[in-house]
């Protein structure tokens, strides 16, 4: 019986056993179709979850693929331009880049191969090209650098990519453009569809497949063409009809403008002293003689008459167009001002008043009648010169007597009736139309100013001493 009860023991263990074998395997069997699961391509259409393990004997940025494009996908420095995005160029600016390869992709990460490692964490990003319908060639023009290779997608981003060596910059184009090849190839001419390229916690990179065939739309595409010429014609047609709009507003604001007086009788436009003719000047200030000229001849006698080179020198314009400003402004004008203390800027103003004259001092019609009584005796310059309107008789009176108060300073001024002569005959006198020689009536005005300065007082009276 003991030894029936020995035989028949392990009879009765044995049921025990096999099931033990049995779940164990099935356990085992388990764990390796969960060990295997990841290297197993998901179906195109189901979305992938992120694989949340870290393999640290992998290399940093591994994707699932054939072994001939495995040793191509590794990453590695490579200096990078972006150059144009969207079909807009871009200021080109190099920096170096470390570059990852996948099947569908080209990857550009800032940071090195051990922050890059730290960085792909939920969150993390890096920029990246898609190479479906890319284009990438050498290139030359673009980089004064050498080695550089262009990349330029469908969508108009435009990349330049740079290695000191040729053979590595060499490698990349031939697996850039071997990857490019085989995505237009699997497309069979196709549009390519985005592949999804899934980042986890760890390096791994999963790809799936990269280009789907895409039914053309012939009929969205002749109705976009056709869209974009009907605008090109409408576009065209408004932008004439713009100009001519334009122009009719234009001819009608022209026609429709206020003439001159109109404005100066409502006070829109003030009427200026400088360019002022003579004639009108006076009017409007009922005056035979200049409110500004005036002015000026009191303050030189007042205080510049000893001045060295008086009228000869010349004052600082900036500061003479400013008291022109303030003239033409009609505003209180002050000539004993400290901002007036150089003489030279009062008798620079003087000079520019009569130089902007519309017709001079001495009138056009009498230019010729002029330039011939220099030849006669003063009795003829008295008579030419009480034959002019009375306010440039009058002002030619207070000039002329005020040159010769100047003259008899000439002590201390070192000025001459043939100085005086030289600054003021192409001031008060020029002909109408410039015909002859410009030199010889440079002669003739000067011969006459100094004429009427030598006799002064039988044309203008004993008031000239």
């Amino acid at each position: 019986m003991s030894g029936w009860t020995m035989q028949k023991q392990p009879a009765m263990v044995l049921p025990g056993a096999v099931q033990m074998r049995i779940k164990s395997s099935q356990s085992s069997t388990g764990e390796r179709l969960s060990q295997t699961k990841s290297m197993v391509l998901p179906d195109p259409g189901t979305l992938q979850t992120p694989i949340n393990r870290h393999r640290r004997n992998q290399s940093q940025h591994n994707v699932g693929g054939s072994g001939e494009l495995q040793t191509l996908l590794k990453g590695e420095y490579l200096n990078k331009a972006k150059i144009a995005e969207g079909g807009k160029k871009l200021r080109k600016n190099w920096t170096a880049t470390w570059v990852v390869l996948c099947s569908n992709q080209l990857l550009f990460f800032k940071e090195s191969k051990q922050e890059a490692v730290a960085n792909l964490k939920p969150g993390g990003k890096s920029d990246g090209v898609d190479l479906c319908g890319a284009v990438i060639e050498w290139t030359t023009e673009k980089s004064s650098r050498k080695n550089v290779i262009q990349i330029t997608t469908p969508n108009g981003h435009e990349f330049l990519l740079q290695a000191d060596h040729f053979p590595t910059i060499s490698k990349w184009h031939d697996a850039i453009k071997k990857t490019v090849d085989s995505l237009s190839s699997g497309a069979g001419g196709q549009s390519c569809g985005r592949a999804a390229l899934h980042r986890s916690n760890s390096t791994e990179c999963l790809s799936r497949p990269t280009c789907e065939p895409t039914k053309p739309k012939p009929k969205e595409t002749k109705s976009e063409h056709r869209r974009s010429i009907m605008f090109k014609l409408n576009y065209s047609a408004s932008d004439s009809a713009d100009k001519n709009g334009v122009k009719n507003r234009l001819k009608k604001f022209i026609s429709r403008r206020p003439s001159m007086k109109t404005l100066q009788e409502k006070g829109l436009i003030k009427d200026r002293v400088f360019g002022c003719h003579m004639l009108t000047l006076c009017e409007r200030e009922r005056t035979t003689v200049p409110k500004f000229v005036k002015l000026c001849v009191e303050e030189v006698e007042k205080r510049g008459l000893e001045a060295d080179g008086l009228y000869r020198v010349s004052g600082n314009l900036a500061v003479i167009q400013k008291l022109r400003f303030l003239v033409d402004q009609e505003e209180e004008l002050n000539l004993g001002d400290s901002q007036w203390e150089d003489i030279h800027v009062i008798t620079g103003a003087l000079k520019m008043f009569f130089r902007e004259l519309p017709e001079p001092l001495f009138p056009f019609r009498f230019f010729d009648l002029f330039v011939e009584a220099p030849t006669q005796k003063g009795q003829a310059l008295k008579k030419l010169i009480h034959q002019v309107p009375k306010p440039n008789h009058n002002t030619m009176k207070v000039l002329f007597q005020h040159l010769r108060r100047v003259l008899m300073k000439s002590q201390k001024n070192l000025m001459s009736t043939q100085g005086i002569s030289i600054v003021f005959g192409p001031t008060l006198m020029w002909p109408e139309f410039e015909s002859g020689n410009m030199e010889v009536n440079m002669v003739y005005q000067n011969q006459i100013v100094e004429s009427i300065l030598i006799e002064c007082v039988e044309i203008f009276g004993p008031g000239g001493m």
